[in-house]
């Protein structure tokens, strides 16, 4: 029994590309790949910090290469995929992570602010999708995992932008698994609620800007919202991350997998 779950859990040889990943939760989606064996592309607008993450991925992925570009630029996105396939072969496993857009209440939004955040928060998950999903379906396996957010399923304050535009992607994702799910192709998205990353503190430093409060009491505040008493930590998150893209998620496809540590309420 452990000897078959190890194996169906093993990804050698798998390509994953990780977008977002220079940090926070791609990186930790990287990680947990690389450590179930699968060769890595780490991608984000590249600098100092995508170098460093590639050192640092080094040490556990038996093969990384990194590759920079903005999720939000539809050429750089080709490029990325054909620089990818060129360096390591057919993609098997694509994980979808963008920004966060700014923090603004709903009644502020302009135009401006909508149109900043669609290509950054939803347009790149479908562009991506339909660069790399011809060969899965080809190849009769692929593993796509959006990284999107808790958001989509309670509204947070002062996030509109994430409020309105997550839960598109999720229509898209449950709306593709649907179409290649008899390909052997399953497509998900995880569901993160608070965790200890960079985004975390630019979301609190917004709030607290516009309120008043401090940005350590912002964070004190939100924690106590956690029936589990704290924030994710970012590997918690990629360890989901890692499960879906293996074979012992193979029946698991057009799921969001919430991954909040109890702050959602709702039943669905």
């Amino acid at each position: 029994m452990t000897s078959d779950n190890t194996d169906r859990a093993d990804l050698t040889d798998r390509v994953a590309l990780v977008t977002g990943s220079s940090s926070g939760l791609g990186y930790a989606a990287a990680e947990a790949l690389a450590r179930r064996g699968a060769r890595i592309v780490l991608s984000s607008r590249g600098g100092d910090k995508l170098a460093t993450a590639e050192r640092r991925l080094s040490a556990v992925s038996p093969e990384v290469i990194s590759v920079a570009a903005d999720v939000r630029d539809p050429l750089q996105l080709e490029d990325l995929v054909s620089t990818a396939e060129e360096a390591l072969g057919s993609i098997d496993i694509l994980v979808a992570n963008g920004g966060g857009p700014k923090v603004k209440p709903a009644a502020e939004l302009d135009d401006a602010d909508w149109e900043e955040a669609w290509p950054l928060v939803f347009l790149f998950v479908p562009r991506l999708c339909r660069l790399v999903l011809p060969a899965m379906r080809r190849r009769g396996w692929g593993r796509i995992v959006a990284i999107n957010s808790v958001s989509t399923k309670q509204p947070i304050a002062g996030l509109a932008l994430s409020n309105s535009l997550r839960p598109a992607v999720m229509g898209y994702v449950k709306t593709l698994a649907q179409e290649v799910a008899a390909e052997g192709v399953t497509i998900n998205a995880v569901l993160p609620g608070y965790t200890r990353t960079e985004r975390q503190l630019e979301i609190a430093e917004g709030i607290a800007a516009r309120t008043g409060a401090g940005v350590d009491e912002v964070l004190a505040e939100r924690q106590g919202d956690f029936p589990i008493g704290r924030m994710a930590e970012p590997g918690e998150i990629g360890e989901v991350v890692g499960f879906l893209c293996s074979d012992a998620a193979s029946y698991l496809t057009g799921q969001a997998v919430t991954v909040d540590g109890g702050y959602a309420r709702g039943l669905l």
